[in-house]
């Protein structure tokens, strides 16, 4: 791998977020992922090289760490910040064109609910993973997920609650959604949802963290372009 890019891989997964950052401490003083990223695309490398090679594998590595419980929420969030920094750099590339997203993560709490740190985290992973990430934040009502739907058709959609009060309220936008789009799929999450009330629901899948999100999103993908 080019020694830059080796360089940009080490700083998301350690979360080395740029120069100015003291975490983590033995790579304090150095460059981190955001000077990184802008010599990187300043030496010539293309944003899909730079995002392919040393950003996407990066995420993927500490999805699996955290997966694997070898590091913890704030490590993660610390890496999702220092790919989130890298991206300032490349996201101009997104709006030209010239590189392609996966493909449409549509995301919100649900109505009644407002809490956003997973939610949040969810958000940052996916985008680092190389998808297109539409965020309704929270409370977000059966209506805005199908205002979002219609402007991103084709889009997958994730549902967040941190209540036993509020998790109830997936199942009303799921059949509202699937009542004009019977195509969409589901993904749902949080603290107190599990993979057996998903399927009680009509959800498509569970996601108990970021990784989990990314697989299933990956999963729906291939299934697309092979019914294509």
């Amino acid at each position: 791998m080019n020694e830059l890019l080796q360089k940009l891989f080490t700083c998301v997964e350690f979360g080395k977020i740029n120069a100015a950052s003291p975490y983590p401490p033995q790579m304090r003083g150095q460059d981190g992922a955001m000077e990184l990223t802008r010599q990187a695309l300043d030496a010539g490398l293309s944003p899909s090289e730079i995002m392919d090679t040393a950003l996407i594998p990066a995420m993927t590595c500490v999805g699996q760490k955290f997966t694997d419980g070898k590091i913890f929420v704030p490590q993660m969030l610390l890496s999702a910040k220092a790919m989130n920094a890298a991206l300032t750099h490349i996201k101009p590339y997104f709006s030209s064109g010239e590189v392609k997203r996966k493909g449409t993560f549509i995301i919100g709490t649900v109505f009644g609910d407002l809490h956003d740190i997973g939610k949040n985290l969810v958000c940052m992973m996916v985008e680092g993973a190389g998808w297109e990430v539409v965020d309704l934040g929270v409370d977000a009502s059966p209506e805005k997920f199908l205002a979002a739907l219609e402007e991103h058709p084709g889009a997958y959609v994730g549902l967040s609650a941190l209540l036993t009060t509020t998790m109830t309220n997936m199942k009303t936008i799921i059949d509202k959604v699937h009542e004009t789009h019977p195509e969409v799929k589901f993904i749902v999450g949080g603290a107190p949802v599990s993979a057996e009330f998903a399927a009680e629901i009509g959800a498509d899948g569970y996601a108990a963290d970021p990784q989990e999100d990314i697989k299933l999103l990956e999963q729906f993908l291939n299934a697309t372009n092979q019914t294509a």
